[in-house]
C-alpha cells in the first residue's frame, strides 16, 4: 500500500478539527478563542488539499463551510479584541 503526501495532509486535518471538538467539549479549549478558530481554519485547508487529489463535492462543500465559519470567528475574536483595546 502506498501512502500519498496528501493524504497524510488530509489526516493531520482530520486530526486537527477532531482534536479541536474533542477539547471543546472537555473545556480545555472555547469556541471564542482564537486557538479554535485558527486550529479548524488550518484542518479544513489540509482537507481541502486532499480533496484536491481524491475529489469528493460533498466533502469540497463542507470544508468550505468549515473554513468560512472559522474565518468569521478569526473576524469576531479580532473585533471584539480591537474594541476592548479602545
Amino acid at each position: 500500500m502506498e501512502i500519498y503526501w496528501h493524504d497524510v495532509i488530509g489526516n493531520i486535518g482530520v486530526g486537527l478539527i477532531v482534536l479541536s471538538y474533542f477539547l471543546l467539549q472537555l473545556g480545555k479549549m472555547s469556541s471564542d478563542k482564537l486557538a479554535y478558530s485558527v486550529t479548524n481554519l488550518i484542518g479544513a485547508n489540509f482537507l481541502l488539499i486532499s480533496l484536491y487529489f481524491n475529489f469528493n463535492l460533498a466533502s469540497v462543500v463542507i470544508e468550505i463551510f468549515w473554513i468560512a465559519i472559522s474565518l468569521y470567528g478569526i473576524t469576531r475574536y479580532i473585533l471584539n479584541k480591537n474594541k476592548q483595546s479602545n
